[in-house]
């Protein structure tokens, strides 16, 4: 037996519970992995709520690091003992342990830390997607972030800032800026105060900018589309505020013929060869000091709810991490 998180049923944070569970030997192609240290994301909240549909009862949690215990019949390119993470789906991270198919784990190098890990590899690994796949952010660029301080944001301000792009980022307070700030964001836009609209419009001399990564959802959305230069892209890859429903596509034409996605991580990194190159990309990043994790807090796996309470009061700032 383990303990996880567990569900019954979908909804607010108290519906998590600290749980025995029995856990399986691994089968083909499959391994169990000790967890060391879990992370916390903002998708694990979509997942609790409902809103993405999950079978009942639920793990939730979508990244961890841990410690191959046990390897399934015919893995050879693992060995019990490897340090090991990884970001995606199957659900199931808020566990003392669990069975993962091989092909989703990554080796740890030696210069990574389990903590680092399991802080980094989803966000790190979403931010690697979007800027470098989804819209391809080159040097000398104007983007738009929104949520620049938290877990993706401060990733997406050093990667840009390290391609050499500007990043104009969606903060909540002051705190909160110069966080953003101190990861690489150029210009931070106080949108409790200001007109993020209109503060975009400024900065790039009422050119607007070519791309807007929108993890807001729908309290930001349309105004993000007047954030976009004719032919822009709107990036919206998460849904903080509530999805975004009943659009008018007649409005992206009225706007300048712009483009709208809704891409994910699983999606990007369905192959190996994908998953193995995001990961890549990312820990060259990390080893380098290019991006430096900012872990700034952090609770034990037991405690989840009062995570997912802090998370979606917008208390949380970087990344989080559950300690096993």
């Amino acid at each position: 037996m383990v303990k996880a998180i567990v569900q019954h049923e979908h909804g607010g944070p108290d519906t998590m519970k600290w749980e025995d569970v029995t856990l399986g030997k691994p089968g083909p192609g499959q391994a169990r992995v000790r967890h060391t240290a879990v992370g916390l994301n903002y998708i694990d909240v979509y997942f609790r709520t409902g809103l993405y549909p999950s079978p009942l009862p639920l793990t939730t949690g979508m990244e961890a690091a841990g410690v191959i215990e046990e390897l399934g019949e015919g893995v050879t390119s693992f060995k019990v003992g490897d340090r090991v993470a990884y970001a995606g789906r199957p659900v199931g991270a808020y566990s003392e342990a669990r069975i993962m198919p091989v092909d989703n784990l990554i080796v740890l190098p030696d210069s990574i830390d389990d903590t680092t890990a399991a802080a980094m590899m989803l966000q790190g690994m979403t931010t690697e997607y979007l800027l470098q796949r989804t819209f391809h952010v080159k040097q000398g660029d104007t983007i738009l972030f929104h949520a620049a301080a938290g877990g993706v944001g401060l990733f997406a301000c050093q990667w840009a800032k390290h391609i050499g792009a500007t990043v104009i980022g969606t903060v909540g307070s002051e705190e909160k800026a110069e966080l953003a700030k101190a990861h690489g964001c150029t210009h931070t836009i106080l949108y409790r105060e200001e007109d993020f609209h209109k503060k975009v419009m400024e900065i790039t001399d009422g050119k607007g900018v070519p791309v807007v990564y929108d993890s807001i959802g729908k309290d930001t959305f349309e105004k993000s589309l007047d954030c976009l230069r004719p032919r822009g892209l709107m990036v919206s890859f998460g849904n903080s505020s509530g999805p975004v429903t009943g659009v008018d596509l007649g409005i992206l034409g009225a706007k300048g013929a712009l483009y709208v996605t809704r891409p994910s991580l699983m999606v990007y990194n369905a192959t190996r060869p994908d998953l193995e190159k995001s990961a890549a990309d990312l820990m060259k990043l990390v080893a380098s000091g290019a991006i430096k994790v900012t872990i700034n807090q952090t609770y034990p796996l037991s405690e989840a709810r009062k995570a997912h309470e802090d998370l979606e009061a917008r208390k949380t700032t970087g990344s989080t991490v559950f300690t096993v």
